[in-house]
């Protein structure tokens, strides 16, 4: 019979298990992330350069995805720019390769990646850009609509987002308004990275995964029961004894503990485990083919809400399937920053071409302090979800974007330079008002 801590039962009862993974900056497909929001921060930063204003219709376009394998890295998909990451030919508009290829190797540089199986300096990279399509072009660009509300683009594609937000991680990091398990997930790699590149772990290499199993009491996260990481790390120490996987988890041990609360760390040597095939010397693109877009659960919420299913690397703010998850985690924190709720998910729905949100949803999961109804009908109210609008407020049309291609879009605090906008909670003063 299991005990009692070790049964997996329904969330909302008063005791359940929740279990996110996360992935590090040199899993394959984080790589591919890092690949294709870094082109697309190349062409935000050649917009500033040629003085293009934040809000212009002419700002850069950009669909960028990425493959790698051994020593290979495809980069494909349709842009709109200007010199030099392009240049006229005729009546076509061609890529500058030589500077893609460039922004792909730096990246791969920064990771750690210098092996024989995937290098920065020896992978083959093929670029594939080209043109946007003039038909997805004309119903996405500006239209002067109806009334003085201004030019607005229509939605890039159709599709449907969400947005979430909970009180459970405040006690560790304020304003973080994340669910525990992915939010301590990425907290073990990233405290790992770091270590890595200051070289205190420095036989350990850039590919890793975690796995955080929480306990919850009465809705509340308690503690870990299993905690999981599986890092890349080289085939034997400075004096030639191969490395074993009782040699990793000592080294990693002291680490992992201190990216959790105090007590949290499994009570059993046998929960926490650390690279239980034995081995992980050969990682990276490497040993699985990477791809841009395969890893959207790790970069939103673990699982713990919904996700509509559109990734957000190497895609321009005016792809609603990333300024829109934007917009909708943005609400929602600022309802549980507001105090309206201890948990807030948010749906938004679009029509490619049309600005206008097809539909809304709130759900407070039962734990609003105010009227519900009143909530879903005023925020949309309060804050436009037309994409020109999020876009202009959010300020989406810088380079921002490779940073958020690794340890999660959500759960970061803001910084000057405009990254991590949505996560602001300036809305909280107005939403207070509206329901005082």
């Amino acid at each position: 019979m299991q005990k009692e801590d070790e049964k997996t039962v329904a969330r909302g009862s008063n005791t359940y298990l929740f279990t996110s993974e996360s992935v590090s900056e040199g899993h394959p497909d984080k790589v591919c992330d890092q690949i294709s929001d870094a082109v697309l921060d190349a062409f935000l930063t050649n917009d500033v350069k040629m003085g293009v204003a934040d809000d212009s219709q002419a700002n850069s376009r950009v669909a960028c995805e990425t493959l790698t394998t051994t020593n290979k890295i495809v980069i494909a998909g349709e842009v709109r720019g200007s010199a030099p990451l392009t240049h006229r030919y005729g009546a076509h508009t061609v890529v500058n390769r030589e500077y893609v290829a460039e922004i792909a190797r730096q990246v791969v540089k920064d990771i750690g990646y210098d092996q024989d199986g995937f290098s920065w300096s020896g992978a083959d990279v093929e670029v594939l850009l080209h043109a946007q399509s003039p038909d997805i072009a004309r119903g996405v660009n500006a239209k002067k609509a109806k009334g003085n509300v201004g030019a607005q683009e229509g939605a890039g594609d159709q599709g449907l987002m969400f947005g979430f937000a909970c009180t459970e991680t405040e006690v560790y990091e304020k304003n973080s308004f994340m669910p525990a398990p992915i939010y301590f997930a990425h907290r073990i790699l990233r405290d790992l990275k770091d270590a890595r590149h200051k070289g205190d772990l420095a036989d350990l290499l850039p590919d890793a995964k975690s796995q955080v199993t929480v306990l919850y009491e009465n809705g509340r996260p308690v503690g870990c029961t299993k905690v999981v990481v599986s890092t890349q790390h080289a085939a034997e120490t400075k004096k030639g004894k191969p490395y074993t996987s009782a040699m990793i988890k000592e080294m990693i041990r002291s680490y992992v503990a201190k990216s959790l609360p105090q007590g949290w760390m499994p009570k059993k040597d046998a929960d926490f485990l650390v690279n239980p095939t034995g081995r992980f010397v050969v990682g990276g693109p490497d040993g699985d083919c990477g791809l841009t877009g395969r890893k959207i659960i790790v970069d939103t919420y673990g699982g713990y809400a919904p996700h509509g299913g559109g990734a957000f690397s190497g895609k321009d703010p005016t792809k609603v399937d990333r300024s829109a998850a934007y917009a909708a985690r943005y609400l929602a924190k600022n309802v549980v920053a507001a105090g309206l709720a201890e948990r807030c998910k948010i749906q938004v729905a679009y029509a490619i071409g049309v600005a206008d949100p097809m539909s809304v949803y709130v759900d407070t999961e039962g734990t609003a302090k105010v009227d519900e109804a009143k909530l879903q009908k005023l925020l949309p109210q309060i804050y436009s979800l037309r994409p020109t609008d999020i876009r202009r407020s959010l300020s989406l049309n810088k380079p921002i974007y490779r940073r958020t291609a690794s340890y999660g879009h959500f759960g970061r605090q803001p910084e000057r330079d405009g990254g991590f906008s949505w996560e602001r909670t300036d809305l909280v003063p107005e939403l207070k008002r509206a329901f005082s």
